[in-house]
């Protein structure tokens, strides 16, 4: 007679077992994700059609890299991709900077709960949509609103902050910054607090003071995250903040604010151009997939940062 042992689950069968539910937990993203972004990627087809909607996209005829040669073409093309690296770079340097400025300074803190504060309160405005921002800061920075109105009241002439290209890109700038410098606070305050205690009692020993300490101790620990974070930024130079310019910018200022996303707009949605729309669209979508790439393996190559 022989007796039957009980087969032992393997190393395998509990992994499996035990991360079960957190994959299925995923399929709802999944789903989402292949709906509304890879499903869609099928309409880049367009770009090399002479697409029209009577006849879809089997019947369109293709003409190949027509729509590419006329891309390159255009009068503007050549200030709108300025427009569009300028801007992303000066937001995300300035960004970054007033991030890193306002960790430092909640840092310096003591009171808790004075602290918590005002990180709350500096972090709430990333959740507003630009939808309800633009109208706030467009009557604002008027000709009749609140701010040209401070300047003249103390005898400063008064600012055309929507007219003048200038004066628009930085009000671009800054109020992007003031939107989401909590967001990124909230990462370096993370940094900090990660820093080795023994290495401010060492500075203190040494006779530094809390600029010192600063400057010695705390921005050297911050700098695994300060690379990191601007190497991942690369991926973002084509992204200039379509939501915030398409609600605030007119057409006194499109010349200094004309990004390729609101051209894409202008191209599809109010001309009609679908296929030029779509090439546009696709040369950034390729620019963009080459320096996200970029971007993760610099983040490996000087930050030891992986994705897998």
């Amino acid at each position: 007679m022989t007796v039957k042992r009980a087969v032992r689950p393997t190393n395998r069968m509990r992994y499996i077992k035990r991360e079960f539910p957190l994959h299925m937990m995923m399929i709802p993203g999944v789903i989402a994700l292949l709906v509304f972004h890879y499903y869609p990627m099928y309409g880049n087809v367009m770009a090399f059609q002479d697409f029209k909607a009577g006849l879809g996209f089997w019947h369109s005829p293709f003409v190949g890299l027509k729509h590419f040669r006329t891309l390159f073409a255009l009068p503007n093309i050549a200030s709108v991709f300025y427009n569009t690296v300028s801007i992303a770079v000066m937001k995300i340097g300035f960004g970054m900077l007033a991030a890193i400025v306002t960790a430092l300074m909640l840092n310096e803190v003591r009171n808790n709960a004075l602290r918590r504060s005002v990180q709350t309160v500096i972090y709430l405005p990333h959740f507003l949509s630009w939808v309800i921002l633009g109208s706030i800061f467009t009557t604002m920075f008027g000709n009749a609103g609140v701010v040209n109105r401070l300047l003249e009241g103390i005898g400063m002439q008064g600012v055309f902050f929507l007219g003048d290209n200038k004066a628009f890109r930085a009000l671009l700038i800054a109020t992007d910054v003031w939107k989401n410098v909590g967001f990124g606070t909230i990462v370096y305050l993370a940094a900090i607090t990660g820093i080795d205690p023994s290495l401010y009692e060492a500075a203190v020993m040494d006779g530094a003071g809390r600029l010192r300490q600063t400057w010695h101790v705390t921005l050297p620990g911050m700098r695994s995250i300060i690379v990191l974070m601007m190497v991942l930024d690369l991926g973002k130079l084509l992204n200039a903040g379509f939501d915030q310019i398409f609600n605030m910018y007119n057409t006194v200022v499109m010349d200094g604010s004309d990004i390729l996303d609101t051209l894409v707009y202008r191209l599809g949605m109010q001309s009609a151009k679908f296929s030029l729309a779509t090439a546009v669209g696709l040369l950034k979508s390729v620019v963009s997939f080459f320096l996200i790439g970029t971007s993760y393996y610099a983040a490996y190559r000087f930050a030891d940062y992986r994705i897998f």
